[in-house]
């Protein structure tokens, strides 16, 4: 740690190689993640039915079969998966068949790298930082395949969930009556928003994994967290929902997810939700 203290640049560096490594791996885990699912349901299904299951046979999971190249079938060397770079030597296109690769690839590397580095400036070489990488790469990868799939899976939800309450045990962001009141509160808040709005429209307005990821947020900062949390992700929803209908013509019936702004506004509460809520009580004149 002293080390780091002395030449924080070392620090910053070593962050933004390993988020852009960690990046590498949210990609695989955005793209197969919820075709392992899929495959583990139909299976399932299959089971119950007493059929066999086509979905269900041949190996699938986060490593097996290594990458390829989706137009060709190309195996990606080492050399080729080089976080970023590889991407750049290639010039964005396959070496074998030329195809474009993704644009979203290395973004995703990218911005992975630079939450990094914003969490490690904001709490430096501590505890804390570890901690809070922990929860913004978990929080990143949610909202990517909740936008992808409007999936907000139990496999990485959950534990996070459970490590919000354990760290609280250490007071490493809130205490724990904070932190248990959060996730019961972050649950129940949202589901009795879904049942009030199903009684209204008949429609559901958001799926169970917004409550789970909410009380998720609620164990890590605490319950004095969610009414910011609430209102910036509901901001944040209401003027994309706007600008996609407005700007692309987007069908205003089609389901927006909502878990991205969600896990945005939590990370935005997680590095600087002393800062907002105080400016909110001398803003209303009550400090």
């Amino acid at each position: 740690m002293d080390l780091f203290l002395q030449n924080i640049y070392v620090l910053y560096g070593l962050t933004l190689v390993f988020g852009l490594v960690v990046g590498s791996f949210i990609n695989v885990v955005v793209h197969r993640l919820p075709r392992i699912l899929e495959r583990a349901w139909q299976g399932e299904c299959a089971q119950l039915l007493g059929i066999e299951s086509q979905a269900a046979q041949g190996a699938f999971s986060l490593a097996h079969p290594g990458s390829h190249c989706p137009h060709c079938g190309h195996p990606v060397r080492p050399w080729e998966n080089i976080p970023l770079l590889s991407y750049v030597l290639l010039r964005g296109r396959c070496s074998a068949c030329a195809e474009p690769i993704g644009l979203r690839y290395p973004l995703t590397e990218l911005a992975s790298a630079l939450l990094a580095l914003a969490v490690v400036a904001h709490f430096g070489p501590t505890g804390q930082a570890l901690a809070a990488l922990l929860l913004t790469w978990g929080l990143f990868t949610l909202a990517l395949i909740d936008y992808d799939t409007q999936l907000l899976p139990d496999v990485i939800t959950l534990p996070l969930l459970w490590l919000g309450l354990m760290f609280s045990l250490a007071g490493l962001f809130t205490g724990p009556a904070a932190a248990i009141l959060g996730a019961v509160a972050g649950y129940l808040g949202l589901w009795g928003v879904f049942q009030l709005f199903r009684l209204a429209t008949g429609k559901e307005g958001m799926g169970y994994g917004d409550f789970k990821l909410l009380a998720l947020l609620g164990a890590w900062l605490g319950w004095q967290y969610l009414p910011q949390i609430i209102i910036l992700s509901a901001c944040v929803g209401a003027v994309v929902g706007v600008l996609l209908i407005l700007l692309r013509g987007r069908n205003r019936d089609l389901p927006i997810p909502f878990g991205p702004y969600l896990a945005a506004a939590g990370w935005i509460s997680l590095l600087w939700g002393d800062l907002i809520n105080r400016a909110y009580l001398v803003w209303a004149g009550l400090a």
